[in-house]
């Protein structure tokens, strides 16, 4: 497929910038939130192939998107290695798990059957846009699973990464769990995959290198060579750990508005995305245009590169504001 978003990755002539948004389809939208009703949990929803490929497609017909990521959660392959998870309103995930690595379960790329078939439903539906699987990063995942849930400072996976002889074990087998995962998805027809790395941006230079990258830069390349499709790294932290960034074997790197991301376009031959301030969309049309257009303006000619949020929609964000992002974009001529 030569769409607007793989010409990009490549470096090829584009005359727009393609456009995608994290969280794209959720609470914001009132088709979102109809479907939502019809299951009781977040994660029976999830797992509803039906709904979740519609959710999917909710992007593409009511905002014209460049790309349509699959509708699942991070956390479904913990909990498909036996982990306790269970999502509450208002509340974010709990996730229990035992703190024995020797209980979890292996997984083989068809663990996850419904993810595959969402994947498969979303292609044969539309073969206008690619499709984006993903995954939570190897580091990610396990603080999920030793904070029991989120956190605001990691201090119980600092510990476990620091103490414990099981960080090993648990970060291999969970490199091992997600190659299979995404290769699922990549048979089941992902044209791109990304992975998210939530909390990383806790750690400090030295530890990242230490305790994330030295299974990170295996994992990617098992994943390019193994599942050979574009990959997106997207990872909220300092501009400091792009120095490690550049050698990983992805073709994107997707940061947050924090990280300056117009300045590493120019000494990183990697393609970008983000890294717009999600929270620009709580202003006017007008600000938000001025800030956009000046945005845009300043991305280095011939850049590979996908214009995309730095974080997630909110959920009370406003669909016509986000509709109104969308349009802008894609009316700017690169």
């Amino acid at each position: 497929m030569e769409s607007l978003l793989l010409k990009s990755i490549k470096g090829e002539k584009i005359e727009r910038f393609p456009v995608w948004l994290m969280r794209q389809a959720g609470r914001y939208m009132k088709e979102y939130r109809e479907l939502r009703q019809k299951r009781e949990d977040f994660l029976s929803f999830c797992k509803d192939v039906d709904l979740a490929i519609k959710v999917s497609l909710l992007p593409l017909e009511l905002l014209e998107v460049d790309a349509v990521i699959i509708f699942s959660d991070i956390l479904v392959p913990v909990e498909l290695m036996g982990v306790r998870v269970e999502f509450k309103d208002g509340e974010g995930p709990s996730v229990v798990w035992d703190g024995v690595v020797e209980s979890l379960k292996k997984l083989s790329f068809n663990s996850a059957d419904f993810v595959n078939e969402i994947i498969m439903g979303v292609k044969k539906a539309q073969k206008e846009v690619p499709v984006i699987g993903f995954c939570g990063a190897p580091f990610t995942l396990l603080s999920y699973m030793v904070e029991g849930g989120g956190s605001k400072d990691l201090r119980k996976t600092k510990l476990y990464m620091w103490k414990e002889e099981g960080y090993n074990s648990l970060m291999t087998l969970l490199v091992e769990n997600l190659v299979e995962y995404l290769r699922g998805q990549v048979l089941a027809g992902a044209d791109v995959v990304q992975v998210f790395d939530t909390w990383a941006m806790h750690l400090s230079y030295e530890d990242y290198k230490d305790y994330a990258e030295t299974y990170l830069k295996p994992f990617f390349e098992r994943i390019k060579r193994e599942l050979n499709v574009p990959l997106i790294y997207f990872y909220r932290g300092s501009s400091s750990f792009l120095e490690v960034l550049k050698d990983f074997a992805v073709d994107v790197i997707s940061v947050d508005w924090t990280v300056d991301m117009i300045g590493s376009m120019r000494s990183i031959n990697k393609a970008f995305q983000g890294n717009l301030d999600p929270h620009l969309l709580y202003a006017d049309e007008g600000l938000i245009s001025q800030k956009v257009l000046e945005f845009l303006r300043c991305i280095p000619r011939k850049t590979k590169y996908i214009f995309n949020l730095g974080h997630g929609i909110a959920p009370d964000m406003d669909f016509h504001k986000v509709k109104f992002l969308v349009n802008l974009v894609k009316s700017y001529r690169v």
